[in-house]
């Protein structure tokens, strides 16, 4: 995908206003149903085929308070492994600063908790690890051919 076609609409502070408010409404949603509302992502390439859901905690880098977002995830095994796509937009999302400055994070899916290990993917596991992750999501692809940043993967174990 061309670079160029990105949508200049991305970077408009409304967009990361609305990322924001979208992962807060889905979060409480989520935890109420306990998964079974916001456990799937319908929207994009996941119309057709939906991707499932993750909420992620983390403990913020400045503030100490705990950070809960919701992310598509791939289970690898016992290894769960998000990715720091943002949408494609300039920078890595906060919980990915949060978690680089403590790796210690929570992953609920539906009614499972676990606590888990957070690190950044080698570039050998990112590449292992891309094709599986666009299979559950393609617009990741997008995402990556949007930003000039290499789009983190995440593997929590």
């Amino acid at each position: 995908m061309d670079p160029n076609s990105r949508p200049d609409q991305l970077d408009s502070p409304a967009v990361a206003t609305l990322i924001r408010w979208g992962s807060r409404l889905n979060t409480k949603v989520y935890k109420a149903s306990r998964g079974r509302i916001g456990g799937k992502w319908r929207v994009g390439a996941a119309l057709r085929k939906p991707a499932p859901v993750c909420l992620l905690t983390t403990r913020g880098r400045k503030s100490g308070k705990e950070r809960t977002v919701p992310l598509l995830f791939l289970r690898d095994g016992s290894r769960f492994v998000v990715v720091a796509s943002q949408g494609g937009l300039a920078a890595n999302p906060a919980w990915y600063l949060n978690l680089s400055a403590d790796p210690q994070v929570h992953i609920q899916v539906g009614t499972q908790h676990h606590d888990l290990v957070a690190r950044t993917a080698s570039d050998a596991e990112r590449d292992e690890l891309w094709p599986k992750l666009t299979e559950v999501y393609s617009d990741f692809d997008t995402y990556a051919a949007w930003t000039e940043r290499t789009i983190p993967v995440v593997i929590c174990e």
